[in-house]
């Protein structure tokens, strides 16, 4: 985030992570990308003691009463560790905490995001099952109604923090027969009997997280855990993809600006032909273009920032956060091959970490939601607020403007 777009209290905070995140040992890091690292409990657990955790919920639940702008100046921040992280850092003190403090009964809030807040139990998501991720309604895990509790059987993949959370907020199909809006029930599920990791994913980047494939086996799940209401799926989901995105936006420039910061500094110093390469513009207008892509990035993370935070819902919102997150994705893997390929061959190897970087970020316009299905997102809900005139909004109309703009027999749609 641009420090002067920031306010006191927002630059404090931010400040605060940036503070921890110099702390970090460079063995976690690097022990995480070899996978001797399953889940970093104790980084998580030191940044609940440090209450840096869920910085937008209440300070009676662990939180700080920040905003939206914060959070994401946070994410940025925790992103130069490594995408996996941030990952970490978001998936339960952003996603889920999300839906319980939004749609958790007062129990489910105690009970579930006050400790996740303080670093002392851990969360994930699980929604994507094997036969297809982005087919929300398409869910086969099914939750059997037995009066005190549901049944639960199926499963969930690509999930971070299968291996190392303590509970999952998970989708199941509880009336196959009523309408897909109601089809779907949300549950908070312990990991206990009948809850079993069953693969672990060697992955190309983003290492560490613990992703795995989850399985669900006669699992009682106690009917208090049931989260938004039976039937209330859809609901939670929607108040998901907030975070889930937009955090996924801010988190991915961090990570994206160490590679930057690296390729900068062995271009300043690595000479050629009697000169520092960055005195060639092969070199400096490559470096110039990761750095105009990172900064449109920031401006189009700290906007939708402050339009959620304005309270900017519906169909608006929803456009903004999914172009957001397919622009800061494409553009942050840009600015990352920029910055490897000014380094030439020493870039693609292990000596910088401008290679996990590379590999970490391929991740960006993949998950939390396609760069594809941000694509169809934003197409939808820019057709339709143009069909409700919200996108012209008593501008002009231009499209007479022409010189022949009056000869309508021209103008054939069918």
């Amino acid at each position: 985030m641009f420090d002067f777009l920031l306010t006191d209290g927002q630059r404090a905070f931010r400040d605060e992570v940036r503070s921890y995140v110099a702390s970090v040992p460079r063995d976690l890091i690097v022990a995480m990308d070899r996978e001797e690292v399953r889940f970093p409990k104790e980084f998580l657990a030191e940044a609940g003691r440090r209450r840096l955790l869920g910085c937008r919920y209440p300070p009676g639940l662990g939180g700080r009463g920040l905003d939206w702008v914060a959070s994401c100046a946070a994410m940025a921040e925790v992103g130069a560790l490594g995408y996996i992280f941030a990952c970490v850092f978001g998936v339960g003190a952003e996603l889920v905490c999300d839906a319980i403090v939004a749609h958790g009964t007062e129990e489910q809030r105690e009970r579930y995001v006050r400790p996740l807040l303080a670093g002392e139990i851990f969360a994930a998501e699980g929604l994507t099952e094997p036969r297809g991720g982005s087919d929300f309604f398409g869910t086969t895990t099914t939750a059997e109604d037995r009066g005190g509790y549901f049944l639960l059987n199926g499963q969930k993949r690509f999930i971070v923090g299968a291996d190392g959370a303590d509970y999952f907020l998970i989708y199941a199909r509880t009336d196959p027969g009523a309408d897909p809006h109601r089809r779907l029930t949300a549950f908070l599920v312990d990991r206990g009997p009948g809850v079993r990791v069953e693969y672990l994913y060697g992955l190309m980047g983003s290492r560490g997280g613990g992703t795995g494939r989850l399985a669900f086996h006669d699992v009682k799940v106690p009917r208090q855990n049931v989260l938004g209401g039976v039937g209330g799926a859809y609901a939670v989901f929607n108040t998901m993809m907030v975070p889930e995105r937009l955090g996924t936006a801010a988190m991915t420039i961090g990570a994206a600006r160490p590679a930057l910061d690296v390729a900068t500094g062995y271009t300043s110093r690595r000479k050629a032909f009697g000169r520092t390469i960055n005195e060639f513009q092969a070199v400096s207008f490559q470096v110039a273009e990761a750095v105009t892509l990172l900064d449109a990035s920031r401006a189009m993370v700290y906007a939708t920032a402050r339009a959620v935070d304005a309270g900017l819902g519906g169909g608006q919102q929803r456009r903004l956060v999914s172009e957001t997150k397919r622009f800061v994705a494409e553009a942050c893997q840009r600015a990352a091959h920029l910055s490897q390929q000014v380094m030439g061959g020493i870039g693609y190897t292990n000596v910088f970490p401008v290679e996990r970087i590379v590999r970490d970020l391929r991740l960006a316009s993949i998950w939390t939601g396609t760069n594809e299905i941000m694509a169809a997102l934003t197409a939808h809900e820019w057709y339709r607020e143009y069909a409700d005139g919200h996108s012209r909004n008593g501008r002009r109309n231009v499209e007479a403007d022409a010189e022949a703009g009056d000869a309508e027999d021209e103008k054939v749609y069918e």
